[in-house]
């Protein structure tokens, strides 16, 4: 079986939505990421994503050959999996290098939330598209009496199709079927900023982030906050009894992320980095109406561990994707239940204590943001440089939850 290896790629500044970045589309936020990774080596395909669709664009991924100037010999291709799409796609990059002429890849996803495409009813929109076949003069009157009616608008934010509700008000259920204090999801969030502030102080982002649009470093982190500052924000979802924030969740955010996957071959093209091989990944599914949207991670991390024998403190390392402080906090309860592990993940295996200390070093997605396509990159290239820096032997998990019910979970390891 061929070794596969992760070695971290560049990214964007991540900022909050509707700010620095209004004026850029994906392609345009991606396309400088892809050329200066480029320039440290040719990629033999690329794997970009994005949740949120340009109707415009059919393969970003191949958009960005062209627009970053690549060779147009190089193969690439779109994929999607809501919150871990770049994460999915490293791990289908993982399954196609050392294979034929297949060494490198490079591997990432965008996310402009400032911008959000509207739609027209498909009725409405069928009635146009006939119109302007046989008479373009007769579609263009049409188009001039057009109400928000004729519009399927994003009423509930990114509301999940099924349900109707947003991440948010799934997330506030999770919080109460769990037990998951107010006081406990503040915590949570205060330690991502002061993580994300320690790495910016320590310049540990420096060669991670590259400058893009005016903006040189994350935005969004903030030095000034407190315990007493976040216990003082009223509920973003449920006005009279919830405890999710907007200092507990993740911000609405733009930013691009890339990170490499490579066999031996291509490691030694990218000048032999520190290496941190993929050794394993877990994908699991739920249905979420009785927990929440985003617990499936609390099924693939016992799962994977079990897989592989490692219990928690097993792993040095731990780089968990925050939606929502309540979320982490509620993935990792539940997968320290034995109960839960047996009835839901179909493990029985004792996992231990969860070493919180471990968990993300240099904050996550609640203080650097959360552009949804690109946060499996950043968490991959921020999660193997973090490890480079440890002894051989030492393990990493990364884990993203993903609207729909899913999530993604990765084991890596310094060797």
């Amino acid at each position: 079986m061929t070794d596969v290896f992760l070695v971290p790629g560049l990214r964007t500044p991540f900022v909050k939505a509707s700010g620095s970045y209004l004026g850029f589309s994906a392609i345009q936020l991606s396309g400088p990421v892809v050329a200066a990774m480029a320039k440290r080596a040719k990629p033999d395909f690329i794997v970009w994503g994005q949740v949120i669709p340009d109707a415009t664009v059919t393969n970003i991924a191949r958009e960005l050959v062209f627009e970053a100037r690549l060779s147009p010999e190089t193969p690439a291709y779109s994929t999607v999996l809501a919150c871990a799409t770049s994460f999915v796609a490293a791990v289908q990059a993982a399954g196609m290098v050392g294979r034929g002429r297949l060494h490198l890849a490079m591997v990432g996803g965008v996310e402009t939330m400032s911008h959000v495409p509207l739609a027209l009813k498909s009725s409405f929109a069928d009635t146009l598209f006939g119109q302007f076949a046989k008479n373009p003069a007769g579609a263009l009157a049409t188009l001039q009496k057009v109400t928000p009616a004729d519009f399927d608008l994003p009423t509930n934010g990114w509301a999940n199709r099924q349900s109707g509700r947003s991440q948010g008000q799934h997330t506030e259920d999770t919080a109460k079927k769990f037990a998951i204090p107010r006081a406990d999801q503040d915590a949570r969030a205060l330690k991502s900023h002061q993580g994300a502030i320690a790495g910016q102080d320590s310049g540990f982002f420096s060669d991670l982030v590259m400058p893009f649009g005016g903006v040189d470093h994350d935005t969004i982190p903030r030095r000034d906050t407190s315990l007493e500052k976040l216990a003082a924000l009223r509920p973003a979802f449920d006005h009279e009894h919830g405890t999710l924030t907007a200092g507990n969740s993740s911000p609405n955010t733009d930013g691009a992320a890339s990170v490499w996957v490579a066999d031996a071959e291509g490691l030694k093209r990218l000048g032999n980095p520190p290496a941190v091989r993929f050794v394993d990944w877990e994908i699991a599914a739920m249905d979420y109406h009785e927990e929440g949207i985003l617990m499936a991670p609390a099924r693939a991390i016992p799962r994977l561990l079990a897989r592989n024998k490692f219990t928690f403190k097993d792993i040095q390392l731990w780089n968990i994707h925050e939606a929502f402080a309540a979320q982490v906090l509620a993935n990792v309860k539940a997968a320290s239940d034995p109960v839960y592990r047996r009835e839901k993940a179909g493990v029985d295996f004792d996992l231990g204590e969860f070493p919180w200390e471990r968990v993300n070093p240099h904050g996550g997605s609640l203080s650097i943001g959360h552009p949804f396509a690109a946060t499996g990159a950043r968490i991959l290239s921020q999660a193997v440089k973090e490890l480079s820096a440890m002894p051989v032997g030492s393990r990493g998990i990364v884990s993203i939850c993903a609207d729909g019910g899913q999530g993604a979970v990765g084991l890596i390891e310094r060797v």
